[in-house]
């Protein structure tokens, strides 16, 4: 018995290794066939569905690119900045960092409804698809997602952005930029509080958590991505919310880890009961969530 155990153990090791570069790609699930962002008007799956009435005024939605280098690559990275422009200089700004699916159409009324915290219109709201995702160039990669996510800092500190007025908003895989831009001073702004959703531990719990047998998570993915050690490293207030049902990332492997290794006092959480990966907000109220971000903005610490 202990023989075929061993050798179901062994094929399941080498079927793992083979998979190394799936499970790479795994954690950046990217489509980059699209040739425009649809928004509005964008047929395919969405990460959240919101009422009609949540709507952007064309004003107030401004398409652009910004480069960043990669290597010895210079990449068009794609964003979408909602608000006035203008304003950034002397307003609050969220940087919003999507998940590992598709581009910014899948993540577009995640937005939209963070720019109705407060009232419409009231912060501006960056996005930006990572190098491969959508409209932006490149192959995704750990360090091309942060570097994209400076990108964007550094396009929103030419705007007259500074840090304590920035917020950064990070959703599943965006939790990897957001704790990254949190604890690295070389980044171009670094945040005033942070705002985890969904968040991962560790490319390592990941592994972990899908496999069957315990060995290094080097063995099936390249990326070394550990937002539970990098959070430690954050000295802002940490708003963390997550689905009490989340069946992709584990609300105490994932979730309750990295919300305990964030180190100052200053932080809040929203557990949220029947909630799974996608669907947070839905959970908690539409209008409990905004009041409940609003209230972390504007609060002092």
């Amino acid at each position: 018995m202990r023989g075929i155990i061993s050798i179901v153990l062994i094929a399941v090791f080498i079927l793992f290794v083979g998979c190394r570069k799936r499970l790479d790609d795994f954690l950046f699930n990217n489509d980059n066939s699209i040739t425009e962002y649809r928004l509005d008007n964008y047929a395919g799956e969405l990460s959240l569905e919101l009422p009609t009435d949540y709507y952007i005024p064309e004003s107030d939605i401004h398409q652009f690119e910004f480069t960043i280098e990669d290597g010895e690559e210079t990449l068009k990275i794609a964003a979408i900045f909602v608000g006035d422009v203008n304003a950034i200089q002397t307003d609050t700004v969220i940087l919003y960092c999507h998940g590992n699916r598709d581009h910014m159409d899948h993540y577009w009324p995640r937005q939209k409804l963070l720019s109705y915290v407060g009232h419409q219109g009231r912060f501006g709201v960056l996005m930006f698809d990572y190098p491969g995702y959508g409209l932006s160039e490149g192959k995704p990669t750990e360090e091309n997602m942060y570097a994209a996510t400076d990108g964007a800092l550094n396009w929103l500190k030419g705007k007259g952005l500074e840090n304590d007025r920035l917020i950064v908003y990070g959703y599943s895989l965006g939790s990897a930029a957001t704790c990254k831009s949190a604890g690295d001073k070389s980044f171009a702004l670094q945040p005033h509080k942070i705002v985890l959703e969904a968040p991962f531990a560790s490319s390592a719990v990941m592994v972990q958590d899908a496999s069957l047998i315990n060995m290094p998570s080097s063995y099936m993915v390249d990326i070394k991505i550990d937002n539970a050690e990098q959070i430690k490293q954050c000295n802002v207030p940490l708003y963390w919310m997550h689905g009490i049902d989340d069946d992709f990332l584990s609300f105490t492997s994932h979730g309750q880890l990295v919300y305990n290794n964030h180190n100052m006092s200053w932080k809040i959480k929203s557990e949220v009961p029947g909630a799974g990966h996608n669907n947070v907000p839905v959970f908690i109220g539409l209008e409990e969530y905004k009041q409940s971000l609003l209230s972390f903005i504007l609060s002092d610490s």
